[in-house]
């Protein structure tokens, strides 16, 4: 899952992406708004987690009304130190799906996040199952039948992005855009290898071959 992350104090910055990604999300992060308002028009988030006061000539606020208003749907948690009622109406009424004031903790933001992206998705419970493969969002963990299958983040990142959208083919270009960071060549055969190693921990020893080429196009997993 990929979060676009615009805040621009450094040490909260660190902080946010660190525990992001120790729960598998990909991060985008910028401290200006012009960067942040670029990526939110051409790439496709999961979930934005924007600071009120950003560098750059826009506030998040206005980023948010104007990614709204160039149609992106993805969620929005705000950030912010500011804790009046007058300005969480403001950001709600610019587009902005809940609000979190500083401090906070990770547990909470990740809370907050994984509700948020449940109401995107529609997702029902912390377990995706595509036949005897499960991938469970909370404890990490991977199965398939009674066999533990242990897989690095990146990995477990593709296979719960393919598990998520069971039957539908994703171009090599899909994926890097959910899987990986902007800075990933788009010419590189890094998707082709990591399926491949998917491949060989959840389907070579069985009988069912669950993840499928679509040659020409791309993957998919299916049972």
């Amino acid at each position: 899952m990929r979060i676009l992350l615009v805040e621009d104090e450094k040490d909260i910055a660190g902080f946010i992406i660190k525990g992001l990604k120790a729960e598998k999300f990909v991060v985008d992060w910028t401290p200006r708004s012009e960067q942040a308002l670029f990526w939110a028009k051409v790439n496709n988030y999961d979930l934005a987690i924007m600071d009120i006061t950003i560098s750059g000539d826009k506030t998040g606020i206005e980023v948010c009304r104007l990614a709204r208003e160039k149609g992106r749907a993805f969620p929005i948690l705000m950030l912010s130190v500011v804790h009046d009622t007058a300005t969480k109406v403001k950001a709600l009424n610019a587009g902005a799906d809940d609000y979190l004031t500083k401090p906070f903790s990770m547990i909470e933001l990740l809370a907050r996040a994984r509700a948020l992206m449940r109401r995107e998705k529609k997702i029902v419970g912390p377990v995706l199952a595509v036949g005897d493969l499960s991938l469970d969002l909370n404890a990490h963990t991977v199965t398939r039948g009674r066999k533990a299958i242990t897989l690095n983040r990146k990995e477990f990142g593709l296979l719960e992005y393919l598990m998520r959208n069971p039957g539908t083919t994703f171009t090599r270009s899909m994926i890097l855009e959910h899987v990986w960071e902007t800075t990933t060549d788009p010419f590189t055969n890094t998707v082709d290898v990591h399926i491949r190693f998917l491949r060989r921990k959840i389907d070579d020893d069985r009988k069912t071959k669950l993840i499928k080429t679509v040659h020409g196009y791309g993957y998919k997993i299916e049972e």
